[in-house]
């Protein structure tokens, strides 16, 4: 669990990093880097709610 939630710190900061560059500069593929970076996110905090439910019933 420790090394999931690790991943989701990196893919989180590669998504705000891509995102900030967006916004602020109208860099296109910045865009596209922080949709990826979303979808592996949201991916990610699905296995976390998975993991983090099991857990807890033990």
């Amino acid at each position: 669990m420790k090394a999931l939630v690790e991943k989701i710190k990196a893919e989180y900061e590669s998504f705000a990093l891509n995102a900030d560059a967006q916004v602020e500069k109208g860099n296109k593929a910045a865009g596209a880097r922080a949709r990826k970076a979303a979808l592996e996110l949201m991916k990610d905090l699905k296995d976390f709610r998975k993991v983090s439910v099991e857990e807890a019933k033990k």
